[in-house]
């Protein structure tokens, strides 16, 4: 996979133009791209369409953090219908992800499906404390697949007014959080897998950071926007 694109989970009229985008995964989110009041609906349109599609691409589901309400609901709503993987939110430290781990091995055993079979991508740089926890990432659940890291929440957590220069390059301590990532997947031995990059017109600059990217290590990266696939393939 080079590229794994999110959709709204509440937005099941783009499902399909996703999964024909190009993209080489799907990633249906039930975290911030959708309110709460709307997240019980979500489930159900994710449930839906994983049972129905004839999966083209991977699909894969965004849950909520693991210490919040929603995540074990959206993990119960969605594990029955086997989506391809679970991207995990602002993970803390690999205890986080040993707790999907464990969940996902009582879920795939109630409904007969192979212990495994659900890969698992956590975000691992979401928060201040979880790049203080990088090392405990490794070694990871085998179902691990890759390690990806966000720059929005992590700006958020660090008060920060931006995270990006006038050039739209990253400041000092996101360039830190992008390296703890890559030694994090390559001391696991997974994929490092590049974060969004919020540029929906230049693809230009967007295939320009993604080939920095690949130079530096990242084999995959994250889009939000099905514009971005080419350029990321691009690269």
């Amino acid at each position: 996979m080079r590229s794994m694109l999110f959709v709204p989970g509440d937005r099941p009229e783009r499902f399909a133009k996703a999964e024909a985008s190009g993209a080489d995964a799907v990633i249906f989110d039930l975290e911030d791209a959708v309110a709460a009041a709307n997240r019980p609906r979500a489930r159900v349109e994710i449930s839906n369409y994983l049972k129905m599609s004839d999966r083209h691409v991977p699909l894969w589901v965004r849950i909520n953090p693991i210490e919040t309400p929603d995540a074990l609901p959206d993990l119960a709503a969605v594990a029955f219908a086997r989506p391809d993987g679970i991207v995990l939110p602002k993970a803390r430290n690999g205890d986080d992800v040993r707790r999907l781990d464990h969940w996902l091995e009582i879920l795939e055993t109630a409904h007969g499906f192979d212990v495994g079979v659900i890969r698992v991508i956590p975000l691992i740089t979401e928060s201040a404390s979880a790049v203080l926890n990088i090392a405990s990432f490794a070694p990871a659940p085998a179902r691990v697949l890759g390690m990806t890291w966000g720059a929005e929440d992590l700006a958020a957590d660090l008060g920060s007014l931006g995270n990006k220069d006038a050039a739209g390059e990253y400041e000092p301590p996101y360039v830190v959080a992008s390296t703890m990532c890559l030694y994090a997947a390559a001391a696991a031995g997974v994929w490092a897998i590049e974060t969004v990059d919020t540029e929906t017109k230049d693809m230009a600059a967007v295939e320009r950071r993604a080939r920095a990217s690949r130079r530096a290590g990242y084999v995959a990266k994250l889009a939000i926007h099905p514009a971005q696939v080419a350029a990321i393939h691009a690269a």
